[in-house]
């Protein structure tokens, strides 16, 4: 974990990869908490209707019931597993399930239409998916079982997580198929270790008192699962599950007020509807953003609407960030 009040040269000189021979992300965003800090909130779910707080050992007890779920429905070490869920307690509680058994989890988007999955879960050879009511009509006729942990009896049992290693498949992330048919890209169990130092540093070194993130993102994709979700629950620092159909300012601006929410990863789209709906955020600490860059006149808004200094990384993709000083 990245330490606040250095200096980036001290951060870098003093950054060392740990990587153990065991490592299960399960343990990483879930296991090691509920032990150390079962009430500790690890979820607002704000996905329907009245908030619900969703605790570190509410976590577990969630992802170990489905872990048992998966297991009586024939999922072995190695399977892959479809999620296809929108943000909420049970799909971050699906995933973490899914590595617990030491399966491969494949995070799927509601918006796909049935031959963009079709093409995705064949691909994949998914055993299985876990899903919701409106997932199910999504695959209806598909020849998958279907598993939706709100209707399903789920067992009260802890479940051993699997020993796992960095390098075990872990999550088969899609490419969006913009360049010909969608690329399946294999990682393992280290993804999340990988991660987290640049979703840190990006917020200012993540996890001050009071921080609490959110992005508009999907689960479904990279940015929303493991620029956000994951990493925050690695940290400690509450995530806010929020369904957004269609990214509007006055439900953004909701979400913020009703989640408390002080660091958000905004994808550029969503920063440019802002801008163009003339909207300033209020209380927050921290915004990420990245994917393709925003430019200066983007950043000169961001710098005078969120009254936050603006920083830009330039690693692997070009990323832009604007957090506090």
């Amino acid at each position: 974990m990245l330490e606040a009040g250095r200096s980036y040269d001290e951060l870098v000189a003093g950054f060392r990869w740990d990587l153990p021979a065991r490592l299960n992300m399960a343990t990483q965003v879930c296991d090691d908490w509920a032990a150390r800090e079962p009430e500790r909130l690890a979820i607002l779910d704000l996905s329907v209707g009245a908030a619900r707080r969703v605790t570190y050992g509410d976590l577990r007890r969630m992802a170990d019931a489905l872990a048992h779920a998966l297991t009586a429905r024939g999922v072995v070490r190695g399977d892959r597993v479809g999620v296809l869920r929108s943000q909420s307690g049970w799909t971050a509680a699906a995933h973490i399930a899914i590595w617990k058994l030491g399966a491969v989890s494949i995070p799927l988007f509601k918006l796909f239409g049935q031959d963009a999955l079709r093409t995705r879960l064949t691909d994949a050879g998914a055993r299985l998916v876990v899903s919701d009511a409106e997932g199910v009509a999504l695959l209806e006729g598909f020849a998958l079982d279907v598993l939706v942990p709100e209707d399903a009896e789920l067992p009260e049992t802890p479940f051993e997580t699997a020993a796992t290693g960095p390098d075990d498949p872990a999550v088969l992330i899609y490419t969006s198929g913009t360049t010909g048919a969608p690329k399946g890209a294999l990682h393992g169990h280290r993804i999340l270790t990988g991660h987290v130092p640049g979703v840190s540093l990006s917020h200012d070194i993540l996890g001050q008192p009071g921080d609490c993130l959110w992005t508009p993102a999907d689960w479904a994709w990279i940015g929303g699962l493991f620029d956000v979700a994951m990493p925050g629950l690695a940290l400690g620092v509450p995530v806010v599950a929020a369904r957004m159909e269609k990214f509007s300012v006055d439900g953004c601006l909701d979400v913020i007020a009703r989640g408390g929410v002080r660091n958000v990863f905004f994808p550029p789209t969503a920063l440019r509807m802002l801008k163009a709906a003339d909207t300033s955020v209020p209380g927050l600490r921290s915004v990420a953003s990245g994917g393709e860059p925003l430019g200066a006149e983007m950043l000169d808004w961001g710098r005078r609407t969120f009254g936050l200094s603006i920083n830009e990384f330039y690693g692997q993709t070009e990323c832009n960030m604007v957090a506090s000083s």
